[in-house]
């Protein structure tokens, strides 16, 4: 069905591929952006009429993505969001059509008209351009996501508390930043290595004024009967409220968990995917980069051993005490609830019609 898509779009599509592949794009709001685009691009290039073939269209294209792109987790999000806007639009405009034909239809005719709103064979006039509009809609919110979630920020810290978070993120960062303007308090930063990404963020909010420590991830479980809170990113946040996260926030989470300190996840709407972790499947959930970090080359026992270095860690549901997100606050238990919100569990799996 895909031999439909024309050479420009099929090159956008090879170059959205490279670019990810080539960790061009390493921001996930970036990769986010970038896929509602090639999307709406798609939706506008292909010919279709009724919305079931929109669908059927869409979801082979996204299968196509996914595929090259299986560890990329925000892709397949932002594809079962778009799924969905157009689902809901479908709707809206069918019952909004039907209203306007006969205002006066019964309460029999009503309630047996509902069965029908979900074939998606009938042709809805102006269909694309509320597609449209929703994306646009949607696109915002991804723009604005970070800003949301640091806009909470006072509710969380407050003056005098010590905060511990792991790596780099940009939305701890501008959460932090955000509560500084009000509240003074103090950071420690694990440098998260090999990657050594907490360096960056330590420098960041140290030229904002903010008190921040960098610290070996060996030192975390002895400093953490000293902190009020651990506040971390996350990559993404899977179907039963665990995380895919920074190396070594899993012990972070067990050191708080022991010491009983509350974990505060900051997540973006988008970051919310609908698939599990398989403990048998790592090679689907992690990433493996040069060992070199771990294990010098230039050493003898190289030969010798395996060596792995794993870009994320899994932290169960159990040990996060709080998501936040640009809705707002909601706890582990409540991720199937969004789930249900911004995907239809028709689209949980691409390659079923």
């Amino acid at each position: 069905m895909l031999d439909i898509i024309d050479e420009p779009h099929e090159m956008l599509l090879d170059n959205y591929i490279s670019n990810i592949k080539r960790k061009k794009w390493e921001n996930n709001y970036t990769i986010a952006e970038e896929t509602v685009k090639l999307f709406r691009h798609f939706i506008d290039t292909i010919k279709w009429s009724t919305t079931k073939e929109l669908l059927n269209q869409l979801r082979d294209y996204g299968m196509k993505i996914t595929s090259a792109l299986p560890l990329q987790f925000i892709v397949g999000n932002i594809v079962r969001r778009i799924l969905n806007i157009i689902r809901e639009e479908y709707i809206d405009a069918r019952k909004n059509t039907e209203e306007e034909i006969d205002l006066q239809d019964s309460l029999h005719k009503i309630v047996s008209s509902e069965d029908d709103i979900d074939d998606y064979n009938t042709i809805v006039p102006e269909l694309k351009l509320s597609i449209f509009e929703h994306l646009d809609e949607f696109q915002v919110e991804i723009e604005s996501s970070n800003e949301d979630i640091a806009k909470q920020a006072l509710e969380h810290i407050h003056s005098n508390e010590i905060i511990l978070t792991v790596g780099k993120s940009s939305e701890v960062e501008m959460f932090l930043k955000k509560a500084a303007k009000d509240r003074t308090f103090e950071v420690f930063v694990t440098e998260c290595a090999p990657l050594n990404h907490g360096r960056q963020l330590a420098l960041n909010l140290s030229k904002h004024k903010i008190q921040s420590t960098l610290i070996p991830d060996s030192t975390m479980f002895g400093i953490m009967s000293r902190v009020n809170k651990v506040i971390i990113g996350v990559d993404s946040v899977m179907a039963n409220g665990g995380l895919r996260t920074f190396n070594g926030c899993h012990a972070v989470s067990l050191a708080a968990a022991h010491y009983s300190v509350p974990v505060i996840v900051l997540a973006p709407m988008y970051k919310l995917s609908s698939r599990y972790l398989c403990s048998y499947n790592q090679d689907a959930f992690n990433e493996f980069v040069s060992p070199d970090g771990v294990l010098n080359y230039s050493d003898s026992v190289v030969s010798k051993v395996d060596v792995y270095n794993p870009t994320y860690d899994y932290v169960p549901p159990e040990n996060v005490t709080l998501f936040i997100s640009n809705n707002g606050g909601h706890s582990p238990s409540y991720v199937y609830r969004l789930l249900s919100e911004i995907y239809h569990p028709l689209d949980y799996d691409l390659s079923i019609h």
